[in-house]
């Protein structure tokens, strides 16, 4: 597997698929990686030569943020709106949608299982001679 900015991107895809494996870059910006880089897209990942890998190497750590430094740029973002407690910051507290979804059905990502409240346990009935239809209570006799 070719290791690129500390991932090891699968190496029977194509390249610009296995860009994708990187935190960050999606397919379209692979694409346009690899046009900086003068590297055909459909070259597969284990045929790539060390001077190409090299070349996407110092493009993605000079002109794009990915992995450690995006996942922590991101992270300061969401805290920095729970410090001023916006309303998506609260939304991000609270574990629930933070982008309008509806929360009454659905949700469930965010939610996590449902949390059944109020519902108790029936209590158990008592055996089958008891007060009510059993035999002794007055029912129909095998003698009758």
């Amino acid at each position: 597997m070719p290791r690129i900015v500390g991932v090891d991107i699968p190496k029977e895809k194509k390249i610009f698929v296995s860009l994708s494996y990187i935190y960050g870059i999606g397919q379209s910006m692979a694409k346009r990686i690899l046009t900086q880089a003068k590297i055909s897209p459909d070259v597969r990942a284990k045929d790539l030569t060390e001077d190409e890998v090299s070349r996407i190497t110092t493009i993605l750590t000079k002109e794009y943020r990915t992995e450690g430094v995006l996942r922590r740029e991101i992270g300061v973002n969401i805290k920095r709106l729970m410090d001023i407690q916006s309303y998506r910051g609260m939304r991000h507290k609270r574990g629930l949608p933070v982008r309008g979804q509806r929360t009454r059905t659905n949700a469930r990502t965010r939610k996590g299982p449902r949390k059944t409240i109020g519902a108790q346990r029936k209590k158990e009935t008592a055996p089958a001679a008891s007060a009510k239809g059993g035999s002794a209570s007055g029912g129909k006799s095998a003698a009758a």
